[in-house]
């Protein structure tokens, strides 16, 4: 009698043990790719943190730039206020360097008259005739319409086949420049550094205006020039007397404090990383808002 045991048919080693060998190696794949993707998704989420920690970092430090540079100000009597300054402090392992200088070392593209700007166009190496037809210009873009809504200027820049034209208005950005009709870039880059929208005046600060600025007062003469540079090696700067180096031309002049402050803030944390920021601040005497940001550009998001 033959036990039941031999009528079994044997197991055939080739198809199920093979069929969980691909069933365990596909399994370890998924697990593999799982892994790496999480991997990939760990570094991400980790340098997008690293990222955002830096940027809330420099914001911070420009915060602290900022509020230091206006309590340099508020501390002192608002006839002694600093021209400009520099100072460094150290927070939150970051280094921070600070310059800070008055607003009235620029030109303000919309009070300044037409003398300045053609004599400052003439201090960055133009040609007196197309000085006078920039600074025209100038004023072109800046001046209000007649009541018909147009200017002189509207003309220019149709017959010019710009699709756009004068704003008729003061300038809001230095950085309109480029579209005033006329102006090349690179003239427009050279005066860049040395305007502004927030003098508010159409005088300069004698003190700290660069030599092309100083140049651009009328009847500013070289050896005049020269005595003033000379005379603001001196510490403490006596304002009064630079003023009466000049002769005549101080009526575009002054060495009054100016409320709006160029903040210029150099950044270096501890990981190697640098930043920089140029701020505008109006620092204002009420205690409720000690001071207003009037312009705010950093690189923590790249190069401005």
């Amino acid at each position: 009698m033959k036990s039941g045991l031999s009528d079994c048919k044997p197991l055939n080693p080739g198809s199920e043990s093979g069929f969980i060998l691909v069933v365990v190696l596909w399994i370890l794949a998924a697990l593999a790719a799982l892994a790496s993707s999480y991997s990939v998704y760990v570094g991400n989420a980790a340098f997008a943190t690293h990222v955002n920690d830096d940027r809330l970092r420099i914001r911070n430090a420009i915060s602290t730039a900022i509020e230091l540079t206006a309590y340099q100000f508020l501390a002192a009597p608002e006839k002694a206020r600093p021209a400009e300054g520099a100072f460094t402090v150290h927070l939150a392992r970051s280094t921070i360097d600070v310059a800070f200088i008055s607003e009235s070392a620029r030109l303000d593209l919309n009070a300044a008259p037409k003398d300045m700007l053609e004599g400052l166009f003439v201090a960055v190496g133009v040609k007196p005739a197309q000085g006078a037809s920039f600074a025209d210009r100038i004023i072109g873009w800046r001046k209000k319409a007649d009541p018909a809504g147009q200017n002189g200027e509207v003309e220019a820049y149709k017959q010019a086949g710009l699709d756009y034209p004068p704003r008729q208005a003061p300038f809001q950005n230095v950085l309109e420049l480029p579209l005033v009709l006329g102006l090349p870039p690179y003239i427009v880059e050279r005066i860049l550094p040395l305007v502004t929208v927030y003098n508010g005046h159409p005088e300069i600060d004698i003190r700290v205006a660069p030599p092309e600025v100083l140049s651009a007062l009328p009847n500013a003469t070289p050896d005049r020039l020269q005595k003033v540079l000379a005379g603001r090696l001196r510490r403490p700067i006596d304002g009064e007397a630079l003023l009466r180096l000049l002769g005549p031309a101080p009526a575009r002049a002054n060495a009054a404090p100016n409320p709006a402050v160029r903040v210029d803030v150099r950044i270096r944390l501890d990981n190697g990383r640098n930043a920089r920021a140029e701020v505008v601040i109006f620092v204002s005497q009420t205690e409720e808002e000690p001071f207003r940001v009037l312009s705010w550009r950093d690189d923590s998001d790249g190069p401005f």
